[in-house]
Formats: structure tokens, C-alpha cells, sequence
């Protein structure tokens, strides 16, 4: 028994050391009439993707690549994909076997190199199909895979758009955006103080204090009393290859007495009327709808948009609720804090984005403390907790 139990963890040692990496995690998503399927890897690797009749299976070969059978357990909700086998075959390769529920054609596949917080990913997007689709694309001869050139050059395309890796342990990179500048004051206090003068201070308190931690770079879209063009926000996050992008903005209301913080992701439906208001404000400062993908193909765009925009929509979510805890220790906030809008300056495809909204500045007492240094830093210093936090939770999470 002791000489069997030898043997195999040999025989396993030597398997994962011929393995360039690791299949870590499997996650499956559910679209409408469609499923997506993403492999976690620590490094890149060979695949096949094909499908097979007799019964309907969709293959997955891999080579180069440790693939444990943990993977079995997984157990995602859809209505395409149903039990998950894996085992190994011949030079060193191994099959992933997906039983399937119902007809698929394979639409894309996919291998994005590490970004962020997420390692090496291999995405194979299923559409619900007719039996005839199926058995017209089902066989090896149809198979999607890195070492041929079935994906055509739109996926490659997509991949070449997508951020160059860094290295695992770089300083993350967070761009401030002090919102309004220049002819745009923004919103006009009680008093007549500027909009755009708030931010502009309260995004340099961010920067010192981020800057003390030794363990970011931190970059402003402006420092002076500039005007920039939200389009131009958006592109100067996506030119640093920012891990995170935060708009700092202050608002005002006809409601004198409306005061507290919010913190605002992006939604095209809005999570209410206020919210839908305020977004169509500040975006009125210049006429544009997000990154103009016009000159990309609609593949392209197609790959960038729904699988960039929904990973990134995520982690949005998950530093607004970091934003909002911190900030609920200590300052007002409004009820709802965290709310939904369709911001121009929120829509880059690729950086996780927030807008925060630190008061009104319409309300006497909330522009008072938004006046004072004291008070900013206070803001600060939770920001820069939150931000903290939401980098040790994405070591931990896996976000689709």
C-alpha cells in the first residue's frame, strides 16, 4: 500500500512538472440563450473546443496544463451545459467533457492574458442551436484552438486590445478624477462655491493619502482648474491601464435640506429618477457615449463589450459596497447609497469604475464641511481604506 501511495504521488509530481500551469477555478454563466464558460489558469495553454454527438458533449483538450478533477464539482446554474467530467488522455493531455442539455453551436473562444486581479482565462461562449446546426458543426474538423487558426482574426483582434500584463506583484495602478474644470463649474453651493474646486482638492488629499501607502501609483486626470472632456477621462484611465478609476463629484439639489454621500456604477437603467437625472447633468459637460468602438469590427466590439464590460461591472459593484462600508463609519450617507447610472465617464469597458458623490453642496451645513480640509481628509482617508480592502478581497475572489 505504502510502495502504491509512493508511486502516485511520483507519478503526480512528475505530471505537474512537465505542466507549464494550472486550471485553478471553472465558472459557468448564463446568458439569454447562451452560456458562457471561463477556465481560471495561472498560465497560458493549449486547448481544442469541439463538440461531439452520441450523445451531445462539448470537448475541451488541453495540453501543457494541470487540470485537477475538482473541476467536477462544479455545479452553475444554466440550461445548456449540465455534468462536467475530466480525465486524462494520451502526450500528456487532458479532456474536459461537458454533457450538454441541449443542441449548441460553439460561437467564440477565447484566451485573455492576465488583467488586474484575474490570472490567465480561456472563455468559450455556447448558443442553444437546432439539431441540424449541431450536427453540422459537431466533430473534430470544427474544433476552435489556439495552435490553429479556426478563430479567425477577430478573436485575436480582441486579445490585442486587451492590456499587456504586469507583473503579479506591481503596484496597482488608481486614477482620480476631479470631476468638472475650466468653463464647467459644476454644481454651485450655497454659498457659491464651485463644484469643481471640491473635487479638484479632495481628489489631491486622495493622492497624498494613497501615495503614503507606498503601494500604489496614482495618477489625476487634472491638477489645475482645467477642463477635460469625459471621453478624454476615460481614456486617460484606459492609457495608464488603471486597475481602478474613481470620479469625484459633489451635487446640489432644489431640496435645500437634501443631504449624505452616494456612490454611483454604471447601469443604463438608472435606480431611480434622481439618479437618472443627475447622470443626464453631468453628462451633458460633453456630448459623447463612452469609448467609441466605431472603428473596431463588430466582433470586436462584441468580445471587449460583453465579456470586458460584465468582469468589470463586477468588481465596480464590489468597490462601491468597500466605498460604501467605510464610508458609513464615518460620515452621512443617503439612503440607497450605492445607485445605478448610465455616466459617460463610468463606460470605459476594461477598469472598474465608480463615481462618488461626497455631499450637496446645495445644503448650507454639507457645503460647509465639503470647505474644509479637515473634512476631506476624513473622506480620504475611507476612500483609501475602502481601497485597500477591495484589493485584498480580489486575491480572494473570482469574479465572472
Amino acid at each position: 500500500m505504502l510502495a502504491m501511495m509512493v508511486l502516485s504521488a511520483v507519478f503526480l509530481c512528475a505530471f505537474r512538472a512537465d505542466a507549464a500551469g494550472r486550471v485553478s477555478g471553472l465558472r459557468i454563466g448564463q446568458g439569454i440563450g447562451s452560456v458562457r464558460i471561463v477556465f481560471d489558469a495561472d498560465a497560458e495553454f493549449d486547448y481544442n473546443v469541439f463538440l461531439l454527438d452520441g450523445p451531445k458533449r462539448l470537448v475541451v483538450d488541453t495540453k501543457n496544463v494541470y487540470v485537477g478533477k475538482a473541476l467536477e464539482k462544479t455545479k452553475d446554474k444554466n440550461n445548456l451545459v449540465g455534468r462536467v467530467r475530466v480525465g486524462d488522455i494520451h502526450d500528456g493531455k487532458t479532456r474536459i467533457v461537458f454533457d450538454l442539455l441541449k443542441p449548441v453551436v460553439v460561437k467564440k473562444v477565447f484566451m485573455l492574458p492576465p488583467q488586474s486581479t484575474f490570472k490567465w482565462r480561456l472563455a468559450i461562449d455556447v448558443t442553444v442551436a437546432s439539431e441540424r446546426e449541431f450536427r453540422q458543426k459537431a466533430g473534430i474538423d470544427n474544433a476552435y484552438g489556439n495552435k490553429s487558426l479556426s478563430l479567425a482574426g477577430s478573436v485575436q483582434a480582441a486579445a490585442d486590445a486587451t492590456p499587456k500584463p504586469r507583473k503579479q506583484n506591481a503596484r496597482k495602478i488608481i486614477v482620480i478624477d476631479a470631476g468638472h474644470g475650466g468653463h464647467d463649474p459644476g454644481a454651485i453651493g450655497y454659498s457659491g462655491v464651485h463644484e469643481k474646486n471640491i473635487t479638484l482638492a479632495m481628489a489631491k488629499e486622495l493622492k497624498r493619502q494613497l501615495d503614503r501607502k507606498g503601494k500604489y501609483t496614482v495618477y489625476l486626470t487634472r491638477s489645475t482648474d482645467v477642463f477635460i472632456p469625459l471621453r478624454k477621462r476615460v481614456e486617460i484611465a484606459r492609457k495608464h491601464k488603471a486597475d481602478l478609476f474613481m470620479s469625484v463629484h459633489a451635487d446640489s439639489a432644489l431640496n435645500r435640506k437634501a443631504t449624505g454621500l452616494s456612490v454611483y456604477t454604471l447601469s443604463e437603467t438608472a435606480s431611480d429618477k434622481e439618479a437618472a437625472a443627475l447622470a443626464e447633468r453631468e453628462n451633458k459637460a460633453d456630448v459623447i457615449s463612452g469609448l467609441n468602438l466605431v472603428e473596431q469590427s463588430k466582433e470586436v466590439s462584441d468580445v471587449l463589450i460583453s465579456l470586458a464590460q460584465r468582469e468589470t461591472r463586477n468588481r465596480s459593484s464590489e468597490f462601491a459596497k468597500c466605498l460604501v462600508d467605510e464610508m458609513r463609519k464615518s460620515v452621512k450617507l443617503i439612503s440607497d447609497t450605492h445607485r445605478f447610472a448610465g455616466f459617460a465617464v463610468l463606460k470605459a469597458p476594461d477598469v472598474p469604475s465608480v463615481l462618488l458623490e461626497m455631499g450637496y453642496l446645495s445644503n448650507k451645513n454639507e457645503e460647509r464641511l465639503l470647505r474644509q480640509e479637515s473634512y476631506r481628509r476624513k473622506l480620504a482617508v475611507s476612500a483609501a481604506k475602502a481601497i485597500d480592502r477591495y484589493f485584498e478581497d480580489m486575491k480572494h475572489k473570482s469574479l465572472f
